[in-house]
């Protein structure tokens, strides 16, 4: 059997020729933290290489992202479904191999990293949902969640702010089975870190609330074995292990220097490397005895074989919760939810109540929470204004572990990129709010959501310039359209009490990715509907008001709270003769994924005279009303005032889109 560090120098030679053969990629922290993942996988990490979704498994993230080979390379040796082939396509167009680990390529990869420090970030976002599910689902003597997990990160995702957003909430609220591996190699794209990171990282995670193992050789197995055994052994705190380690290492004219962080070695280089490991195979050849090595599938099979006989034992004992358990791990929503959904969404709009969208949000929770139990809320210290906080709501703290509810302060980035990490881990639905505005510090978060198709509900309340006295630094205008522009996100928003409540519905059936949630601050008038036009609304686009006297001369398209003043324009029209039908389009990008029948039943290519209103940047809405329609928006910032003054001084108003109107039909 090869030793530890011939094990260790195999992740090494298999990562450098995998970059060499690409001719890019990071071999640099692959070689210099091949000591480390040796040790770890082949001591500690609890998985099944067989079975790679065991719901108890430990999970691993590879913060520092750019190192992917290292991941691939422990993926294979170990035993999952990833061959020496798709290890040779390394960085190659539909690989299983891309140049970061993305979810869903290769079995094994937790979450999609590269961006630095949101891998960490959704690492606290798994072992805050293990520390939940446990609270919710364990039993005197059935402990049936109870797992890791372990992170490697580097000196980029230290710097990155997310980092100490998440970290600081990682130690109050106490996660003790979160342990992390920080690659201290004093390197960056750079060269040496000294001159612009120069943080006492030990005594920073101890202000934190970590328990710190410092100056760990990252190149002993000893020592990195007695530091992973230390942090174990403390349950109430997570745990950084700082370990000292030489990037490359391995290559004897490059370690330790940026030139081998994220390139190639060269030739001439690979051959040195292979003499000074004394490694004496060609490019991706692996004698047997390094797969017996850190082959896993066994000692997976019994791990995963002793837990369903666990899990067996507690379905006995408590069969309710092992059926919801194991209802919310699949992803699947209760079986009454639909029929009790649809009832709820009848009784909003027969109580035809004029409130704010945020109110009417909160309402929703209030009918829903009940249904949910996975339902996983939180705000960024909003909490009151944003009313994400509903009756059923217990807060989770370092002392209280089966709740439902987060106070994340004020870190709109981490929040985002935490309920990243409780998606992935499952058994939640995760939702957290803070303005609309204050998505721009989120904005990486949510578009990893999006790669990565989790669904996770984003709420952004105070919508518009309509929120008033707080003025253009907290007025969104640009957000909304450029929240639309994200592939794979679905952005409502809602004109009324009635909308919210199916875009909330629409947002937690959704399997294939997150949604935006838009609300207002200002109170929104009720409009009333048929029940066909009820449907519709999950259509993303319907006609919400048209009247009955034919001829049609024209279309206004709004959304939230622009939807009510279009509806006031059309019947100021129809007073004097004029017929103009109102689309409220709650969600542009569903109604584009309509067929071609329905949307020409909504908007017919024979109606050519269209307009759009909406309280921020009109460009998006060319699509819709064509380069000779007329979109009412704000190409500019706002104002501070009251806002219904505000939005009359902008010329959000019934009266200018009648106007407008009146100028496109001629009049």
């Amino acid at each position: 059997m090869p030793s530890r560090r011939e094990l260790a120098n195999a992740i090494r030679v298999l990562s450098m020729d995998a970059v060499e053969k690409a001719k890019s990629g990071h071999p640099g922290m692959p070689m210099g933290m091949a000591d480390i993942a040796e040790v770890l996988w082949n001591d500690f990490l609890r998985h099944n290489p067989a079975n790679p979704k065991w719901a108890d498994r430990d999970r691993f993230v590879l913060s520092n992202g750019h190192g992917s080979m290292l991941l691939y390379s422990m993926l294979h040796l170990s035993g999952y479904d990833l061959s020496m082939e798709e290890i040779k396509r390394f960085r190659q167009l539909h690989s299983k191999t891309p140049g970061h680990p993305e979810y869903g390529y290769a079995p094994g990869i937790e979450t999609t990293t590269g961006p630095l420090g949101q891998g960490i970030t959704n690492a606290v976002g798994m072992a805050l949902a293990e520390k939940v599910l446990a609270g919710q689902f364990n039993q005197d003597g059935h402990h049936i969640i109870d797992h890791y997990t372990y992170v490697f990160l580097g000196d980029g995702c230290l710097m990155e702010g997310i980092s100490h957003e998440a970290c600081s909430l990682a130690g109050t609220w106490g996660l003790g089975k979160l342990i992390a591996f920080y690659d201290d190699n004093g390197i960056s794209i750079d060269g040496h870190v000294e001159g612009w990171f120069t943080d006492d990282t030990p005594k920073r995670f101890e202000a934190y609330g970590w328990h710190v193992v410092p100056g760990v050789d990252g190149h002993n197995p000893d020592a990195i074995l007695k530091a992973v055994r230390e942090a174990r052994s403390v349950n109430d705190k997570p745990s950084l292990i700082c370990c000292k380690t030489v990037i490359g290492y391995g290559a004897p004219n490059l370690c330790g220097s940026h030139d081998c962080h994220g390139a190639a070695l060269g030739d001439k280089e690979v051959a040195a490397t292979r003499e000074n490991l004394n490694w004496k195979h060609a490019p991706f050849v692996m004698p047997d005895e390094y797969y017996k090595g850190f082959d896993a599938r066994a000692k997976g099979a019994k791990a995963e074989a002793d837990w369903n006989q666990r899990f067996a034992a507690y379905k006995k004992a408590h069969p309710a919760l092992a059926a919801e358990l194991e209802r919310r791990l699949k992803g699947e929503l209760p079986a009454d939810w639909a029929q009790k959904a649809d009832e709820f969404v009848k009784a909003v709009d027969a109580k035809g109540e004029t409130i704010a969208s945020r109110k009417a949000s909160q309402n929703t929770l209030n009918g829903f929470g009940p249904l949910l139990p996975e339902l996983f809320g939180g705000s960024a210290d909003l909490a009151g204004s944003n009313l994400t906080i509903w009756k059923g709501s217990k807060g989770i703290s370092n002392t209280v572990s089966d709740g439902n509810y987060v106070y994340y302060g004020v870190r709109e980035f981490a929040m985002s990129a935490i309920m990243n990490g409780v998606a992935l881990h499952g058994g939640f639905i995760p939702y957290g709010a803070t303005f609309l505005m204050f998505s721009e510090y989120a904005r990486n978060a949510l578009r990893m959501a999006a790669l990565m198709k989790q669904r996770v509900v984003f709420v952004y309340t105070h919508d518009s310039i309509g929120l008033g006295e707080d003025g253009p630094t907290h007025q969104p205008v640009e957000q909304t359209a450029t929240l639309r522009l994200i592939p794979t996100m679905q952005v409502w928003r809602p004109c009324d009490a009635v909308e919210s409540a199916v875009a909330w519905k629409a947002a937690i059936e959704r399997k294939d990715g997150p949604s935006c949630l838009i609300f207002s601050r200002q109170n929104l008038n009720h409009q009333p509907r048929s029940a066909e036009q009820i449907a519709n609304i999950a259509r993303g686009g319907y006609v919400v008001y048209e009247p009955q006297e034919p001829p049609l001369m024209g279309i206004i398209i709004a959304t939230g709270s622009e939807v009510g003043l279009a509806v006031d324009a059309a019947k100021q029209l129809y007073e004097r003769s004029i017929n103009v039908r109102v689309v409220s389009m709650p969600c542009t990008q569903l109604f584009d994924a309509q067929d071609a029948a329905y949307r020409e039943s909504v908007l017919p290519k024979s109606m050519s005279v269209r307009g759009a209103l909406e309280a921020g940047v009109t460009d998006g809405w060319i699509k819709y009303v064509g380069f000779d329609g007329k979109v009412i928006g704000l190409n500019r910032f706002g104002e501070s005032g009251k806002g219904p003054g505000v939005m009359a001084h902008l010329g959000i108003t019934p009266e200018n889109v009648a106007v407008k109107a009146l100028t496109l039909l001629g009049r």
